[in-house]
């Protein structure tokens, strides 16, 4: 089998990964699904970096239809080696805002305020993953928004951290075109002899 078919199947496996990273990042700056949330800047500071959607959602499906076409392969090289890095990133980033906890009105000794209350508790946040009895009581607003960002962010982490793999897969695959020519290709990974 041609070299040139693999990467057009990881190409093709990266087009519903990119769709999930991009409504995981939606939905995670409409914390149960209402916008004034956002509005109003009560959004988890991750989630309005939108990694999913330009890193892991836009940039990565571009490589998509980049794989899937007829494109030199030196410029397919360079893009899929951009999208290692924005979908590593928008993992990075989404493991940041899974540890650190959502934004979210909390008590505090002065009452009731905006902020993340399970990263100020000096364990860096880890501890609410695995205490669900701390989910709902801690968090007044938005409801349910501890469940919502765990999901959400495990979901873009995972997707977006599978897409770094496939882009390095990517990665792989074109240099190989380029060191043993497997298709007869000159500058186009596609032409045939």
């Amino acid at each position: 089998m041609c070299v040139s078919g693999c990467l057009r199947c990881v190409g093709l496996m990266l087009v519903p990964l990119a769709v999930v990273c991009m409504l995981a990042n939606v939905l995670l700056l409409l914390p149960g699904l209402q916008v004034h949330f956002l509005l109003e800047g009560h959004v988890t500071r991750e989630a309005t970096w939108a990694t999913g959607l330009w890193g892991s959602g836009l940039l990565v499906r571009a490589d998509c239809v980049c794989a899937c076409v007829c494109v030199c392969v030196g410029g397919q090289l360079v893009y899929s080696c951009v999208c290692v890095l924005a979908a590593g990133f928008c993992s990075l980033v989404s493991g940041t805002g899974l540890v650190n906890g959502p934004l979210c009105l909390h008590n505090t000794s002065s009452g009731p305020a905006w902020g993340v209350p399970f990263k100020t508790t000096g364990d860096g946040g880890q501890v609410y993953l695995f205490e669900r009895s701390l989910w709902s009581s801690v968090c007044l607003q938005p409801a349910g928004v501890v469940q919502w960002n765990v999901t959400l962010f495990s979901v873009l982490g995972g997707a977006s951290a599978l897409q770094t793999l496939l882009c390095t897969a990517n990665i792989l695959n074109t240099l190989l075109i380029l060191l043993i020519n497997t298709c007869g290709c000159h500058g186009n990974i596609y032409q045939r002899n």
